[in-house]
């Protein structure tokens, strides 16, 4: 039955990947986050019919002399538009956050829970292991805030051809996105460690109750960011299994008849 029906065409010389090249309705677009992760959804249903109709026929040109790939840009010139700006926005503002973070851990660096000894100017608490721990932790949150800050200016600098909205920009989103989640943590633990150098002996209820607390901002991080992140894995990863070839059926069988 594919066989028969890919080959088929209009009155205007259209075939089935020219009409392929139609937008979504905004009702189906609205399931998908973001302008540049709905360009990707598009960009993937074009993919999968152009891969189903004959190879002839994917360069064929209709009645206005436009081939499928032509027409498929001319719908989708605004979209591609509103994705680059969505994408620009997401990352900008997640990139000042990651430099936020990476100039607080940097500075921590270098004031250090207890000071300096001076008489040898090695750090006071350097033989506990809670210390060292501090220092893992605050070297790690700086690692990691750079890569998040490497990878949203990646977006930034990307040229936004239609292929780089396939796999390319929404996999530096994710990745931008992680980086920066898992920075946040490790500075949490970082400062949650730095109250247990300082009161290990009394007031132990300080760092404890600090650290309950600074569970917060993680949290927060994760309610807020979960969806568009879940969006972002699913559209990356998932999208490409939405129309595998065994859940296409073109009739329906009675399985009873």
């Amino acid at each position: 039955m594919k066989d028969l029906i890919t080959p088929l065409r209009d009155a205007d010389e259209n075939n089935m990947l020219h009409l392929a090249r139609k937008s979504a309705t905004k009702e189906r677009l609205a399931d998908v986050s973001g302008a540049a992760l709905q360009m990707q959804r598009e960009l993937l249903w074009f993919k999968e019919v152009r891969s189903m109709i004959p190879p002839s026929y994917r360069e064929r040109k209709n009645k206005d002399g436009l081939t499928p790939r032509e027409l498929f840009t001319e719908e989708h010139k605004e979209l591609i538009v509103e994705g680059e700006k969505w994408m620009k926005g997401t990352a900008s503002q997640c990139m000042v956050v990651a430099a936020l973070i990476a100039t607080i851990v940097f500075a921590a660096a270098f004031t250090i829970p207890g000071g300096y000894s001076q008489n040898y100017g090695i750090p006071i608490f350097y033989r506990k292991s809670i210390f060292v721990v501090f220092v893992v932790a605050d070297a790690i949150s700086l690692f990691l805030s750079s890569a998040s800050i490497l990878t949203f200016l990646s977006i930034l600098a990307s040229r936004y051809a239609e292929r780089d909205f396939v796999e390319s920009l929404p996999t530096k989103l994710m990745l931008g996105l992680a980086t920066l989640f898992l920075s946040i943590t490790t500075m949490m633990i970082t400062f949650s460690v730095s109250f247990f150098i300082l009161y290990h002996k009394e007031m132990k209820w300080i760092p404890i109750f600090v650290s309950v607390f600074a569970i917060t901002p993680v949290l927060l991080y994760v309610v807020l960011q979960y969806h568009l992140l879940v969006d972002v894995i699913r559209s990356t990863y998932g999208s490409r299994y939405l129309f595998k070839p065994g859940k296409q059926f073109l009739y329906y069988v009675n399985p009873r008849v």
